[in-house]
């Protein structure tokens, strides 16, 4: 039998009602809000619009099924400033896997060497960022194995008491 392929592929506005609904799951809700009430909260049809903020949407596909998504911005430059004054040669990874049968399957591991990989590729990229909620023990783990040393626990706003996580070039390069 065949192994399930994952492919990658940027996003468009066609996705706004696949974000709309796996942003209604109880695990995405729970990843994203520390009391599991809400998910990302975000207007999807302006939110993967044409943006020229250093911001880009990917949806993950296994044998052209969509199972989830990744986020990955300049977090100098885009436009909510969410993570504050940064220096210019970050980048920062959101992830989510929508379809509850695709967790723990290993595809969220090659999503985020997916996009690690593509934030290094930019050669003046030095480090990436990674917020999980404080509460996401699984997600801690899972970021420490790809690499990723805790910086700091981090309130961003009432909702997103998070541990920051970093993930350096030159440890990547030699790992």
């Amino acid at each position: 039998m065949k192994e399930p392929q994952l492919f990658i592929r940027k996003a468009t506005s066609a996705d706004v009602t696949l974000f709309d609904r796996w942003d209604g799951m109880p695990h995405v809700k729970a990843a994203t809000s520390n009391d599991g009430s809400k998910a990302f909260d975000a207007d999807w049809q302006e939110e993967l619009s044409t943006r020229h903020d250093g911001t880009e949407f990917y949806i993950a596909l296994v044998d052209d099924f969509p199972i989830g998504a990744m986020q990955i911005i300049d977090p100098a430059t885009e436009v909510s400033h969410y993570w504050g004054a940064v220096s210019a040669n970050l980048r920062a990874i959101d992830i989510w896997i929508g379809e509850v049968d695709y967790l723990g399957c290993g595809f969220g591991t090659q999503m985020m060497n997916f996009a690690i990989e593509t934030c290094f590729a930019n050669k003046g990229v030095d480090a990436i960022l990674i917020d999980p909620l404080a509460n996401n023990i699984r997600s801690h783990r899972f970021y420490k194995r790809l690499g990723f040393v805790f910086v700091e626990r981090r309130q961003f706003d009432e909702d997103s008491d998070c541990f920051v996580f970093r993930l350096d070039r030159i440890k990547w390069e030699t790992t």
